[in-house]
């Protein structure tokens, strides 16, 4: 069978999930669901002093789910209260990917948490990701991302220099997935940045049929079944009053521009939405910016720019 005959008969196969989702989404959010009495028990290992009096603190806290997060903590100088910024990092990606830009922000008033997921973690609590035929596992430890971001919000709102009416999410591609659904199961955070998402993981797993073979496409839609109640679509419908900013590249290379517009249209207001001339990783320097001063808007840090041309300056020197 050719590969676009059986594309279409594994679509026409998934559609009656499609015309589900809103009902199954609205039932899914005992999936994240954790024990939040249990003791955060951060273990820190190292202080680092960036400059500026900012510094950098990796550690570890438990895992309501299994093992242990690894993580740092971006802590500005003072004593607060600071608004408090939780990152999550792409698929392929690891908690480093935000941390510059976490310290730009340190200087402009924000202490900031970024996470590692459970397939970046060190061997002992790793647990990788993708097993397509194990389906079942992957919801597992998807869930399980989303449940030790909302540990890393217990954790930013235990401090006593965080202040809990300023904080805010950022999560690029699959921290973007995450964040659509923390808006929805965990509404302690003001507003939120969703960089490069998809709206459901059909879209990405079928943007490139050509890397699946016909006699693949039984274990891929159940696969894509398994995996529907965490499609993000569902999630950015009821996201409301958080605030949500989107941001798309125009090159994007793993899912459609369709998809993109779709998965916008359909979240709630208040919103907005930005496009860069990039691919996947969104290097625009503009795209930096834009979410800055939309963090600013929304959880009062100061505005970065002054921030980036001092830091610039001085690694120049």
């Amino acid at each position: 069978m050719r590969k676009t005959a059986w594309l279409c008969v594994l679509l026409l196969a998934i559609s009656p999930l499609a015309a589900a989702q809103a009902k199954t989404a609205a039932g899914v959010e005992h999936l994240f669901d954790y024990d939040a009495k249990q003791p955060l028990d951060i273990q820190e290992m190292q202080t680092f002093e960036r400059g500026a009096g900012v510094k950098v603190i990796n550690l570890t806290y438990a895992s309501p789910r299994q093992g242990r997060i690894t993580a740092f903590l971006v802590v500005p100088p003072g004593k607060g209260p600071f608004a408090a910024i939780l990152f999550g990092h792409w698929g392929a990606g690891n908690r480093t990917e935000f941390l510059s830009e976490a310290e730009l922000y340190a200087r402009a008033g924000a202490v900031s948490l970024l996470i590692d997921y459970p397939w970046t973690r060190p061997p002992q609590w790793r647990r990788d990701v993708p097993n397509l035929d194990k389906p079942a596992l992957d919801l597992e430890i998807f869930e399980q991302a989303v449940v030790d971001l909302r540990r890393g919000l217990d954790l930013l709102l235990a401090r006593p220099d965080v202040d809990s009416k300023r904080v805010a999410y950022v999560g690029h591609s699959f921290g973007a997935q995450w964040g659509a659904i923390l808006s929805v199961v965990d509404r302690r955070m003001k507003a939120s940045v969703l960089m490069a998402g998809t709206p459901t993981v059909a879209d990405v797993w079928m943007y490139d049929p050509s890397q699946f073979s016909a006699e693949h496409k039984d274990q891929l839609k159940k696969y894509l079944e398994v995996l529907q109640p965490l499609d993000a679509i569902e999630f950015v419908r009821r996201a409301a009053p958080i605030p949500l900013l989107f941001q798309f590249a125009n090159f994007e290379q793993n899912f459609s521009n369709e998809a993109m517009q779709r998965y916008y249209k359909a979240a709630s207001q208040p919103k907005e939405v930005k496009w860069y001339d990039t691919g996947h990783d969104l290097n625009d320097p503009q795209a930096l910016f834009d979410r800055a001063a939309w963090l600013t808007k929304q959880i009062g840090i100061a505005p970065v720019a002054p921030f980036f041309d001092a830091e610039l300056k001085r690694k120049s020197e």
